[in-house]
């Protein structure tokens, strides 16, 4: 385990094994230099233990990469997501060494990802807001992948296309299942949401909630926390929440084990009720 100076969740650090250019920084039986890979598959569980079983603390998507420092006999791969560092078991299946540059991203919810050209063949994946793909060319209404998938071609913009407003990425996802760990429309959770919105806008964020309280923004001093606007985020211990306007806030909770629209006083009221008052209020820049 990483010491206590550093975040095991970002740091590639066991007992028995730890990332080549943390030599000298954290205590290991062994070293390694790690190898690149690419998620192959539309979504990917990222898992604290080597086991479908242990907690979900993440996902990957299509295209991300991820350095991998070992891979076990039991089809787990363990390494660190390039985006957001975090640090975990991935199945080794989802896993490609070597993958076609990407060049265009999916900017809906979720789409489905087909064999051929035609909605009416079992679609091979589903692929989340965010995957990137590198697009061959258009045939009709369809884009299609390097590797042979077709795509609607509405379903994609170029790699450097940017959504103008987070929130209303996020707003996309009402009524989206709440999952631990989730970053997808298939399940998410508070956190994920804020990060999977963000990205769509072209701004990087941290993964977890405490990280994101840490990382982003500005804190707005008590006197303003009533005068809130648009965009601005909202923490409790283990929670945040994104501001819609002065009234009312979009958060994927437990409560409603949903993405959810609500009234600002109400979330707090109830949240409050549970034990955790806000912990503070960040603006972003």
């Amino acid at each position: 385990m990483a010491d206590s100076k550093h975040d095991p969740r970002l740091t590639p650090a066991r007992p028995d094994l730890a990332a080549r250019h943390l030599e000298g920084v954290v205590s290991a039986a062994r070293y390694v230099s790690g190898t690149d890979y690419f998620v192959a598959d539309g979504v990917a569980p990222l898992h604290r233990e080597p086991s479908a079983a242990s907690p979900l603390d993440t996902q990957a998507l299509k295209g991300e990469r991820i350095t991998i420092y070992e891979i076990n006999d039991e089809g787990w791969a363990w390494g660190q997501l390039a985006d957001d560092g975090y640090v975990g078991w991935i199945p080794d299946r989802a896993l490609l060494k070597s993958a076609a540059a990407a060049t265009h991203k999916v900017d809906t919810p979720r789409t489905f990802a087909f064999s051929g050209p035609s909605i009416k063949l079992p679609p091979r994946d589903t692929l989340p807001l965010g995957a990137k793909v590198a697009i061959e060319h258009e045939e009709g209404a369809f884009a299609i992948t390097r590797d042979g998938l077709y795509l609607p071609a509405r379903h994609v913009v170029s790699l450097n296309s940017v959504a103008d407003d987070f929130v209303t990425v996020a707003e996309k996802f009402a009524t989206t299942p709440y999952l631990w760990g989730g970053k997808t429309a298939l399940g998410i959770d508070c956190s994920g949401l804020v990060q999977i919105s963000l990205a769509a806008c072209g701004k990087a964020a941290p993964r977890d909630s405490d990280m994101q309280e840490n990382g982003l923004g500005e804190a707005l001093p008590p006197s303003q926390w009533q005068t809130l606007k648009r965009g601005d985020l909202i923490f409790w211990k283990g929670h945040v929440a994104i501001a819609r306007d002065a009234d009312t806030i979009v958060h994927a909770n437990a409560h409603h084990m949903a993405t959810a629209i609500e009234p600002v006083s109400e979330a707090i009221a109830r949240i409050k009720a549970t034990g955790s008052d806000v912990t503070s209020i960040k603006r972003l820049r």
